[in-house]
C-alpha cells in the first residue's frame, strides 16, 4: 500500500492543511504580491507582479479565457495571437466538433482546419475574460450574525450578492459574487463576456484523443489534446452577439509561444478556471464518498457506457451522435474509480482524522471555543448519517433518471404543463414557449438514438428496483413494477412506443394541438414528473437539512483552523474562478523501483500504434512523418516532444489552461492529471501529483507540418 512521505510531517505547522508551497495551491491573482511573488521568483519567475495581474494595464491575466458561463466555466484557454486566436483542449472543443460532424464531413475522424476566417464555424458557447476582482466580504457579511442558522444566513446574504452583481454588470460585462472558505469570505469577479466564438482548427480524434479511455488519467501520455478557436467582437472591439459583420477580437495581451524547449526543473505556471476541489473535506465526508456514493455512480455510468458502445458499434452515424456523450460519461466514470482507489490507498481519511483530533484538542482548551466550535464534529457525523439514508436513491436519481435522455427532454415540458393547465392560456406566451422547446428539441434529436435510450431506461429501472430500498422507492415506480412484473424491457418499450417524445415528428404533431390532457397522458413526461415530484417531496428536504448541517460544520471548521494558524497562507477551494498555480517541470516515482521521466516523444506513438484500433490508431500521414523524423523546427536533438509533466495543482475546469514559463511564454496546454494522485481534489499529494500537458511544439507541429495550416502559426508570436 502506498504511504505518503508527508504523513510523518502532517502536523508541522499544525493540521497540515493547504499552505504556501511552490507546487500546491490554486491562488487568487489579486493576492499575488502579498502571498506568492517572492516564492515564485525563487522558483524562476522573471515577470513583475503587474505584468502578471493588473487592473489598470494589460497583463498576463488578459490572455486567459474561460469557456462557458462566467464563473461556471467548463474549460480554460489561452489567447495566442493579436487576432483573438486561442488554444484549449480537444476534449473541450469536442462538443462543437461533434455537433458539426456528419458522415460526409466527419471532423471527429478527419479533423477540421479553417484555411481562412470565412471557413470558421460558430462554436455554440461564449468565453469570459476577467476584468478585475474585488474583496466584498465586509459588504456581504454585514447582514449576518452568529445566531443565524445557515438558512437565515443564506437569506440575508442573497439579496446583497444579487445587488452587487447587478450593479457591476452591463455592456458586455458580467459580475459574479462567490463564496470562499465555505462562506467565510466573498469576492466579486467582473468578466468581459464574448458570445461570438468560432472553431478554427482541430486535429483528428486519433491525435486529439490518442489513447482513449485506456490512457485517460495515465502517464506516459502521447495525446495531442488541443483545439483552436477565435474570439470575435464588434467593430468597436467590444463583445457582440454573432454577426457576419463582427471582426476578430484584439486582446489586451496574448501569450508568446516558446519553442526553445524545456528542461527538468524549469519554472511552470498555470492559469485557468479550476472547477471544484474539496481540500477541507472531513474524514466523514471522505469515507462517505468512497464507500457510500461513488460505488453506485460508477456502476450506473459503466452500464450507460456499455449500452452506448453497443449502439455506437452499429454504424458511423450513431458513433458520431454518441461520441461526445460517451466521452462525458466516461471521463468521470474513470475519475470516480481513481479517486476511490487513491483516497483509500493513501489513507487520506486517516490523515484527516488526525487533523480533526488536533482541532478537538484546540477547542477543548478554551470554554469560548467550546461554545462556538464544540459541536462541529458531531454535526459532521449527524449530517453524513442523514445523507446515507437516501444516498442510493439520490445517486440513482442523478445518474440514472436524469441519465435517460427522453426524461431530460421531458423536464423541459414542466413549464409548458403549468401553462397549459392554467385557467386562461395566453396564446402568445404558449407559442413562445413551444418555439423555445422546439429549438432545443432540434438539437436533441440531431444526436439522439431512441433504441439506445430505451435500453438505458430499462437498465436504470432495473437498477432502481434492485438498489433503492423498497420503503424509499417512488410510489409511481412501485405501480409500474407491479404492472410489468419486473419486466423492465417491456416497460421501456411501451414508454417509447406511446410517447410523442420518442421522435421529432410525433413531437411536432403534439405541438400542433397541444393540450394539458395529452401532455399529462404522455408516459415519458408522466414518468419524469412522478420521479421528480417524489424526489422533491420525499428526498430533497431530508438532504437539505443534512446539507445545512454540513455547511455550518464546514464554515466553522475552516474559520477555526485559520485562527489556529494566523500566519499561514491558505488558498480557497476551487470554484470556477480564475486561479494560478506555480511549480516546476519534473518527473516522479509512482511506485518502488519505477521512475517516470518528465516528457514523452513521438516515438511513443509508434510504440502504442495499433492500426484500426478505436483508441490507438493514428493517421497514416502522422506515422510516416514520425518514422522519417519529419518534424521541422519543432524537434529537439532529433526528437519531437509530445507531452510533459509539471507539479502544478489543477483540477477539472483547468482543461485547456496554459502552462507558462518564467518569462511569460506559452510552453504547453494542460489536459490531465496522473492516476497515482487521483485523490488530489481532496488532498494534494506533494510527491505524486503531476499535471500532464501537451508540449506547444507538438501542437505547432500538428498545425503546421501535419495539417498544412501554417497561416495560424504565422499569427502567433513564436520565440525560437
Amino acid at each position: 500500500m502506498l504511504k505518503k512521505v508527508l504523513v510523518a510531517a502532517i502536523l508541522v505547522g499544525f493540521l497540515g492543511l493547504p499552505e504556501a508551497r511552490s507546487d500546491e495551491g490554486m491562488w487568487l491573482p489579486m493576492f499575488i504580491k502579498r502571498l506568492n511573488y517572492a516564492d515564485m521568483q525563487e522558483k524562476g519567475l522573471k515577470l513583475t507582479p503587474d505584468e502578471i495581474y493588473s487592473v489598470n494595464s494589460s497583463s498576463l491575466k488578459d490572455a486567459i479565457v474561460g469557456l462557458g458561463r462566467p464563473a461556471f466555466n467548463f474549460c480554460s484557454g489561452e489567447i495566442v495571437s493579436s487576432q483573438g486566436l486561442f488554444i484549449t483542449n480537444h476534449h473541450c472543443g469536442y462538443g462543437t466538433i461533434q455537433a458539426n460532424s456528419t458522415v460526409e464531413h466527419n471532423y471527429l475522424k478527419d479533423g477540421f482546419w479553417a484555411m481562412n476566417k470565412g471557413e470558421e464555424i460558430p462554436a455554440g458557447f461564449s468565453i469570459s475574460i476577467l476584468d478585475h476582482m474585488e474583496d466584498v466580504t465586509a459588504t456581504v457579511l454585514a447582514a449576518v450574525n452568529d445566531n443565524m442558522d445557515e438558512t437565515q444566513r443564506a437569506a440575508a446574504i442573497a439579496p446583497i450578492m444579487d445587488s452587487l452583481q447587478k450593479a457591476n454588470s452591463g455592456e458586455g460585462m458580467q459580475a459574479v459574487v462567490k463564496s470562499f472558505f465555505k462562506g467565510n469570505e466573498y469576492y466579486m469577479f467582473v468578466y468581459q463576456v464574448f458570445p461570438d466564438v468560432r472553431l478554427v482548427g482541430a486535429p483528428p480524434s486519433s491525435i486529439g484523443k490518442f489513447g482513449g479511455d485506456t490512457d485517460n488519467w495515465m502517464w506516459p501520455r502521447h495525446t495531442g489534446d488541443f483545439t483552436l478557436f477565435r474570439i470575435y467582437a464588434g467593430k468597436d472591439n467590444k463583445p457582440a452577439a454573432y454577426s457576419e459583420d463582427n471582426v476578430p477580437y484584439k486582446p489586451k495581451h496574448h501569450l508568446p509561444v516558446n519553442i526553445k524547449g524545456l528542461n527538468e526543473g524549469d519554472y511552470a505556471m498555470i492559469w485557468g478556471f479550476p472547477g471544484r476541489t474539496q481540500r477541507y473535506l472531513s474524514s466523514y465526508g471522505i469515507e462517505h464518498m468512497i464507500y457510500k456514493e461513488y460505488p453506485t455512480r460508477i456502476k450506473v455510468r459503466r452500464m450507460k457506457l456499455d449500452l452506448y458502445e453497443e449502439g455506437m458499434a452499429r454504424d458511423e452515424a450513431t458513433r458520431i451522435k454518441y461520441s461526445s456523450k460517451h466521452a462525458g460519461v466516461s471521463n468521470y466514470w474513470k475519475n470516480f474509480i481513481g479517486m476511490s482507489t487513491s483516497l483509500e490507498a493513501l489513507d487520506v481519511a486517516g490523515q484527516k482524522r488526525a487533523q480533526e483530533k488536533e482541532f478537538s484538542d484546540w477547542v477543548a482548551a478554551d470554554s469560548k471555543r467550546q461554545e462556538k466550535y464544540g459541536s462541529v464534529l458531531m454535526m459532521y457525523q449527524n449530517g453524513y448519517d442523514t445523507l446515507l439514508k437516501t444516498q442510493k436513491k439520490r445517486d440513482l436519481y442523478v445518474e440514472g433518471i436524469w441519465g435517460i435522455e427522453i426524461l431530460t427532454l421531458s423536464a423541459q415540458f414542466m413549464a409548458l404543463d403549468k401553462l397549459l393547465a392554467s385557467d386562461e392560456v395566453d396564446p402568445k406566451a404558449l407559442d413562445g414557449m413551444i418555439q423555445q422547446i422546439k429549438g432545443a428539441a432540434g438539437d436533441f434529436y440531431k444526436d439522439y438514438d431512441a433504441q439506445i435510450d430505451q435500453n438505458v431506461m430499462a437498465a436504470v429501472m432495473k437498477m432502481y428496483g434492485e438498489e433503492v430500498p423498497a420503503e424509499l422507492q417512488a410510489e409511481y415506480f412501485k405501480t409500474l413494477d407491479k404492472k410489468y412484473k419486473g419486466n423492465y424491457e417491456k416497460l421501456a418499450a411501451d414508454v417509447f412506443k406511446k410517447s410523442f417524445m420518442a421522435n421529432e415528428d410525433k413531437m411536432n404533431a403534439f405541438f400542433a394541438k397541444a393540450s394539458s390532457k395529452s401532455l399529462s397522458a404522455d408516459p415519458a413526461f408522466k414518468m419524469f414528473k412522478e420521479f421528480y415530484m417524489d424526489y422533491m417531496t420525499n428526498t430533497s428536504p431530508v438532504r437539505k437539512v443534512a446539507g445545512e448541517q454540513l455547511a455550518r460544520a464546514e464554515r466553522l471548521y475552516i474559520d477555526a483552523i485559520r485562527q489556529i494558524n494566523p500566519d499561514k497562507s491558505y488558498y480557497p477551494d476551487a470554484n470556477s474562478t480564475l486561479r494560478f498555480t506555480y511549480g516546476n517541470v519534473g518527473g516522479y516515482v509512482p511506485r518502488d523501483a519505477t521512475y517516470f521521466k518528465y516528457f514523452t516523444t513521438a516515438q511513443g506513438i509508434l510504440e502504442k500504434y495499433k492500426p484500426g484500433d478505436l483508441e490507438f490508431d493514428a493517421p497514416a500521414q502522422l506515422i510516416e512523418m514520425i518514422k522519417n523524423k519529419d518534424y521541422g523546427r519543432y524537434a529537439k536533438d532529433g526528437d519531437l516532444v509530445v507531452c510533459f509533466l509539471s507539479n502544478n495543482d489543477i483540477t477539472g475546469g483547468n482543461s485547456g489552461s496554459p502552462v507558462i514559463n518564467g518569462e511569460g511564454h506559452l510552453i504547453g496546454t494542460a489536459f490531465d492529471g496522473n492516476w497515482e494522485a487521483m485523490s488530489g481534489d481532496v488532498d494534494f499529494e506533494e510527491n505524486l501529483q503531476r499535471t500532464i500537458s501537451v508540449d506547444i511544439r507538438y501542437t505547432l507541429f500538428i498545425i503546421d507540418k501535419f495539417a498544412g495550416a501554417g497561416h495560424l502559426v504565422d499569427e502567433m508570436t513564436v520565440i525560437e
